[in-house]
C-alpha cells in the first residue's frame, strides 16, 4: 500500500565486537513495547560489563516511534556524546558508557530472513505456534 507509513514492530538489538564492526551477538523482538538492557538477570538483554549498570536503559515504543531512555550511572553515548533520551531511527549505534559495549539498534516493519527462516522450522511441527512477543533468540549469522 502506498502512502501507508506502517510502524516498526521488529527491533534488532546486535552487540558490536569491539575491534571490528561486526555484530558478535544479536536479539530479535517483534511487538515488544519495552525492551531492557542491563546487567541484572530480568533484563531482556544481559550484558554481563562492570561499566553497565543493572538497569541501563530501556527501549520504549511510544506510537509509530521507538525512543531510547538511559538510566545507567555510566551514560550511553552516541557519537561520543551523552544521551538521555533519543529518537531511534532505523540504524542506530550507541555505547553504554564511554569503554562499554557497543550496540546497533535496528528498526523493520518486517521479520529478518534469518529469523524467519528459524519461525518456519519452528512452526513446521504442528503450524499452531503463534509469533511470540519477545525473541529472545540469540541469532549470530545464521
Amino acid at each position: 500500500m502506498s502512502g501507508v507509513n506502517l510502524a516498526p514492530n521488529v527491533v534488532t538489538v546486535s552487540l558490536r565486537s569491539p575491534s571490528h564492526s561486526v555484530p558478535i551477538q544479536q536479539w530479535h523482538f517483534t511487538d515488544q513495547p519495552i525492551i531492557k538492557i542491563g546487567r541484572c538477570a530480568d533484563n531482556h538483554i544481559v550484558l554481563r560489563s562492570s561499566v553497565v549498570s543493572r538497569y541501563h536503559l530501556e527501549l520504549r515504543r511510544m506510537g509509530n516511534r521507538w525512543k531510547l531512555i538511559n538510566f545507567g550511572n555510566n551514560g550511553t553515548y552516541k557519537d561520543g556524546q551523552p544521551i538521555t533520551e533519543l529518537e531511534i531511527q532505523k540504524e542506530t549505534l550507541i555505547r553504554l558508557a564511554l569503554s562499554g559495549p557497543q550496540l546497533q539498534i535496528s528498526l523493520s516493519a518486517t521479520i529478518p530472513e534469518p529469523l524467519l527462516k528459524l519461525l518456519r522450522h519452528h512452526d513446521s511441527g504442528t503450524g499452531n505456534h503463534p509469533l511470540p512477543g519477545r525473541l529472545g533468540t540469540m541469532l549470530s549469522g545464521s
